[in-house]
């Protein structure tokens, strides 16, 4: 198709290209990348084993999508090593994430396969969609159909298994396991190209090519229903125009008319490549009345619907039709060597594939196994020419002087976060890094280095004391806050639904600051907070919360722990770093806290030795700051 054809004065550039994209003759490539939606990770890790195994530099699975749990990530195998593959809840993400993916493969069930499908067509950058489901509605398929001819992206299915492109590309579970696709040598191009309307018997194909001809150049299964995605002169189209394809096999069956589209194709001189067909289910014949075969599509309501009358039509056009299925091979040995005598073919010398390791579960009888790791790390690694701090190297943080800040954006959320996130980060841990040598912490660290512990003893003495009395108000206050914001509370509201559960809103109040005598902490730190962060409707809530606590008693004043727990989820949220769901998680799992843990461990440690540099002696508690109050009565 040439930009004169479609029309390229009336067309957007970006459509324009989109077009000529979708009317190429190449689906995938060995750099082709696929989303996967659905947690399948036999048929992932089956992707990935056959990507190794055809030398491919890096993995067709860019990421999958599963809206039914948070975003995180799977292990699997790459040969004999263990990587990461990311899992997203929503397309969005999956797709702004991994822009290079061209491909979904949608492992959906019949129920939810639309609208997954719909999802995935909102994206221009992908080219090619695999629906594996079936019994999906006709009516519906027929709707997918179409708007996947509006938005150019050729549709492989429902009911499908996939298609592969040895060397390159295959889809889901498609040429079975890794001893079928050795035997097979899918791991690299041949000289044939088919289409099928079974999966399972493209699994047949690929086994009867390799031993008849150099093999598969590639497959395509378009699917048992009644209205597939492509059809089979679709497929036929780009072999015919890819001068790599020098053989094209076509495995139709009972029903449907599409094969007569080829008989057209053949006569009209439009296909000149040879053509080897069969239609299978050519015992229909034999019954007398219809008969439904195994897919959808497999009945033929009419005489010319039937294998017979269809591979007759074939072989009239000039197809090479086998007597039966049983004499498939021969023919396609036949049409290869003869293609190899006149100089069309030239056989290649085979080479080896490198070796797949294989699972545990198919290879325990055999002793072979391999062992997963006793635990995964995505934050660092040692093992190269320099350390990495999530991916970034030890001599680049410093080049780029990203400070303390950088490195605990680099380490507790494994990316780069903007400068005010990382001076935020910084201002929390000089704001937290003590509070005199009263507090219970403090106090701690202090008798315990009194008593002569180590450094370490000490400071995990201070450590235990924080919790949701002493440090944990930030998760509390994060939580609680966030919480009554996203229900759309109003202050008043929030804090009358807080009294009568007779609980504390953690966050407000300080024993002896007041809104007349302000916490010097909490101005300088809001003031950062509200000239820095892009916007700030968590800590705007807070404010409003503490206008009506001081109403009620003036030291209700949001303190610093308040201060930063409400902060630091507006910095989560509108960063543009995070998801709301990683938002939400990094306050689940104790993220604020940590600030707190990190800040007073300094304190902690300068008291400790504080003690040994005051030579301070054991300590032990006067007797008058203790009120002793014993039974009268003690039997």
């Amino acid at each position: 198709m040439s930009r004169k054809e479609i029309g390229e004065k009336n067309q957007p550039e970006e459509l324009v290209k989109r077009i000529l994209k979708a009317s190429s003759s190449t689906l995938f490539t060995n750099q082709t990348k696929a989303i996967i939606w659905g947690l399948q990770q036999k048929a992932v890790q089956g992707m990935l084993d056959f990507d190794f195994v055809c030398s491919r530099k890096s993995p067709s699975v860019a990421a999958m999508v599963y809206p039914f749990s948070a975003d995180h990530k799977q292990k699997f195998y790459w040969g004999h090593k263990e990587i990461f593959i990311p899992v997203y809840a929503k397309m969005s993400d999956a797709m702004a994430r991994h822009t290079d993916a061209d491909v979904m493969i949608s492992f959906a069930s019949l129920r939810s396969a639309e609208e997954s499908t719909v999802d995935a067509l909102q994206y221009e950058q992908i080219r090619t969609i695999a629906i594996i489901a079936e019994g999906i509605p006709e009516n519906t398929t027929r709707k997918l159909n179409n708007l996947a001819r509006e938005k150019h992206v050729t549709m492989i299915g429902p009911a499908t298994v996939g298609g592969i492109k040895p060397g390159c590309f295959k889809i889901g579970n498609t040429g079975g396991m890794m001893d079928n696709i050795l035997a097979s040598k899918l791991y690299r191009p041949g000289s044939v190209a088919y289409v099928s309307k079974s999966g399972g018997m493209s699994n047949e194909l690929n086994n009867i090519i390799s031993r008849s001809s150099d093999g598969v150049y590639e497959g395509i299964a378009i699917g048992g229903d009644r209205y597939p995605g492509t059809t089979f002169m679709d497929h036929i189209n780009r072999y015919e125009s890819d001068a790599a394809v020098k053989i094209i096999i076509v495995l139709g069956e009972v029903g449907g008319i599409d094969e007569y589209e080829i008989c057209d194709a053949i006569k009209s001189k439009k296909l000149k490549k040879p053509v080897i067909a069969w239609c299978i289910g050519t015992c229909s014949t034999m019954f007398s009345s219809e008969v439904q075969f195994g897919h959808a599509g497999a009945c033929a309501n009419q005489e010319n619907e039937t294998s017979a009358a269809k591979n007759a039509a074939l072989s009239d056009a000039g197809a090479h039709v086998p007597t039966s299925f049983d004499q498939l091979h021969e023919v396609i040995r036949t049409v290869y060597t003869d293609l190899v005598d006149q100089g069309v073919i030239i056989e290649q010398e085979e080479v080896p594939p490198p070796t797949v390791p294989m699972d545990y579960s198919w290879a325990r009888e055999l002793g072979l196994i391999r062992k997963p790791s006793s635990f995964m790390s995505s934050i660092s690694d040692e093992r190269g020419q320099e350390l990495l701090y999530a991916g970034m190297p030890i001599s680049k943080v410093f080049q780029e002087d990203i400070g303390i800040g950088g490195v605990l954006s680099l380490l507790w959320f494994q990316r780069r976060l903007p400068k005010y996130a990382c001076k935020f980060f910084e201002h929390c841990l000089m704001m937290t890094a003590d509070h005199g040598p009263a507090v219970s912490g403090a106090h701690n660290t202090i008798v315990c280095a009194r008593a002569g512990k180590d450094l370490v003893s000490c400071l995990t003495s201070g450590l235990l004391t924080i919790g949701d009395r002493f440090g944990g108000a930030l998760d509390g206050a994060a939580r609680q806050f966030s919480a009554a914001y996203d229900k759309g509370m109003l202050p008043n509201e929030f804090v009358n639904d807080m009294r009568k559960q007779h609980k504390l809103i953690m966050g407000i109040g300080h024993r002896v600051k007041s809104i007349n005598n302000p916490d010097k902490r909490v101005v300088i730190l809001k003031d950062f907070v509200k000239a820095s962060f892009p916007s700030t409707p968590l800590l705007d809530f807070a404010l409003e919360v503490e206008k009506v606590t001081t109403s009620k008693k003036p030291n209700l004043i949001l303190n610093v722990d308040g201060l930063i727990g409400v902060a630091f989820v507006d910095l989560l949220r509108g960063c543009g770093s995070f998801t709301n769901e990683e938002a939400q998680e990094y306050v689940d799992i104790g993220a604020l806290n940590a600030i707190f843990v990190l800040g007073r461990s300094m304190g902690f440690i300068g008291h400790y030795l504080d003690q040994f540099r005051l030579k301070q002696g054991l300590y032990r508690h006067p007797w008058d700051d203790i009120s002793y109050v014993l039974p009268e009565n003690y039997s």
